[in-house]
């Protein structure tokens, strides 16, 4: 089987595996992020994670789906996202999450056009936009409070350091956090150095200058990658993401 059907192949019980399943559970109360290995000194327990804007790319629909690449390419990258009560210290099992976030060219769906792309990353031209649907998804997390996506790692556009979108809803459509993610800025310089990213080249504006990366909470924003295993290319990437429930 070639890497590519692999990626196809990769079953809900695999993605619920990659993002640890319900054994996530056991370290909220002590420090939120241990079960996954993060480093002891950007983790705090309990933290409410930082609201930011939605900005202009934001799209109210309800894909709900865990791959949510649409045929576009890129690096896989699956993304598990721990939804934790920031008061209780506990796990929010059936919260709603919700990302999008730019291709490899920088274009968000509903934001590029037919002919070359009118969206942040691409040269304009007009024309109607292609797609609605790719880059974005709907999840709901599990009882170990995570929601599981299978994307690709995000490309970048001008004044923006790499990111992806996220909204976490509760009930009846009760949006509790809105926020983005971000990405260590080694692996994001190698990451674009392989096509299909190296014909957009590197990105123009690294964390220090973002205008939303310290807003997000800096270093608790940034997503903890691990690569993938079993011949799979990519990246298994995770956080917990605290929210007044």
């Amino acid at each position: 089987m070639t890497t590519e059907s692999n990626d196809r192949a990769l079953s809900r019980g695999a993605l619920v595996k990659a993002a640890g399943g319900a054994g996530l559970a056991v370290a909220f109360g002590v420090r939120a992020l241990d079960a996954l290995g993060a480093d002891a000194e950007t983790t705090a327990t309990c933290v409410l994670q930082p609201e930011v804007t939605e900005g202009p790319y934001w799209i109210d629909q309800k894909l709900t789906r865990r791959d949510v690449r649409e045929g576009k390419p890129g690096l896989p990258l699956v993304l598990a996202v721990t939804v934790m009560n920031a008061r209780t210290c506990k796990p929010i099992k059936g919260a709603d999450v919700e990302i999008w976030h730019c291709d490899a060219s920088g274009n968000y769906s509903g934001f590029d056009s037919g002919s070359g792309g009118n969206g942040p990353g691409g040269p304009g031209g007009g024309g109607p936009a292609t797609s609605t649907r790719y880059l974005r998804g709907h999840q709901p997390s599990n009882a170990a409070g995570v929601a599981t996506f299978l994307t690709v790692f995000p490309g970048w556009y001008p004044g923006r350091t790499p990111h992806i979108h996220l909204k976490a809803h509760i009930g009846q459509d009760r949006v509790v956090h809105t926020g983005q993610l971000f990405f260590n800025e080694v692996v994001t310089a190698a990451v674009y150095k392989q096509a299909p990213y190296s014909s957009h080249g590197q990105y123009d504006t690294p964390h220090a200058r973002d205008m939303i990366y310290a807003q997000a909470g800096g270093a608790r924003a940034v997503v903890r990658l691990t690569k993938r295993t079993h011949g799979l290319r990519g990246y298994v990437g995770r956080i917990v993401v605290g929210v007044a429930a």
